[in-house]
């Protein structure tokens, strides 16, 4: 039975726990906590989730903020042991591509499209409107805790940076548990087919929906160096390949800084 799922009524039919919870600090540090002390209680698909956090993560140990009551915030358990290890690493890109299809799916009639960026944003109009964060349970391989934050009600003075967007600020009133309950059907069905080994159709699904692929890129990288060229492609890990003329460079997503 989902859990203190009042308001969320079309996401807690998809999910096994859905807690909603007034204010937190971080809705990954939480379930990542609750999994270690009560990993019966978390099952695959259980979620958490608030409209006020107040020290979000984000890639890289970046932090993430936004006013009370504008942007959402949702963590969601990942059961990974039922996928293949060689295939984990297109959780996160899952992720953000179900994310893609939800927030899109909300744009219809407004004149507005949802693109993902790799490795882990959903763009708007070119404006970030969505990051994902996917984290490893400690003292397991088998458990991946992913989350998401949303930019709903946020006005444009309250953005955090000019490259940022929100519903609020194209003029779209959101329904937070339509959004939810389409992401959370999405990443089901994305982790699903991880699960059964039909790679192809996530590969060209996740690819299709990435507006990265076929675009020039800079990609920076942790030791300062910079890649430039064109982004070919993802590869069968679900990471990046870019052609500088005829010198191809693979980078994966825990491996890059900035991608522009």
């Amino acid at each position: 039975m989902p859990i203190h799922a009042a308001g969320y009524p079309l996401t807690a039919a998809l999910s096994p726990r859905v807690q909603v919870v007034e204010t937190t600090d971080s809705t990954n540090a939480d379930v990542v906590a609750a999994v270690t002390s009560d990993p019966a209680g978390w099952p695959h698909l259980s979620l958490l989730v608030t409209d006020d956090q107040r020290a979000g993560r984000g890639r890289l140990d970046r932090t993430w903020t936004a006013p009370a009551g504008t942007a959402l915030a949702v963590s969601v358990v990942v059961d990974a042991g039922r996928i293949p290890p060689e295939m984990r690493g297109w959780i996160p890109l899952a992720a953000g591509a179900a994310m893609t299809r939800a927030v899109g799916a909300r744009l219809a009639g407004h004149g507005s499209s949802a693109q993902l960026k790799w490795p882990n944003d959903v763009l708007v109009d070119g404006g970030k409107i969505c990051g994902i964060l996917a984290e490893a349970v400690p003292g397991t391989l088998d458990t991946v805790v992913v989350g998401s934050g949303v930019n709903t009600r946020m006005t444009r003075a309250d953005l955090p940076v000019s490259t940022a967007t929100s519903f609020a600020a194209i003029g779209v009133e959101v329904d937070e548990d339509r959004l939810l309950a389409d992401y959370l059907e999405a990443f089901a069905g994305f982790l699903a087919a991880l699960s059964e080994g039909d790679m192809a159709r996530v590969h060209r699904d996740i690819e299709k929906a990435c507006s990265t692929v076929g675009r020039e890129v800079s990609v920076s990288l942790p030791d300062g160096t910079t890649v430039q060229g064109r982004a070919d492609r993802l590869d069968a890990e679900g990471r990046l390949v870019v052609e500088s003329g005829t010198i191809q460079t693979v980078v994966a997503a825990g491996d890059v800084v900035h991608v522009r």
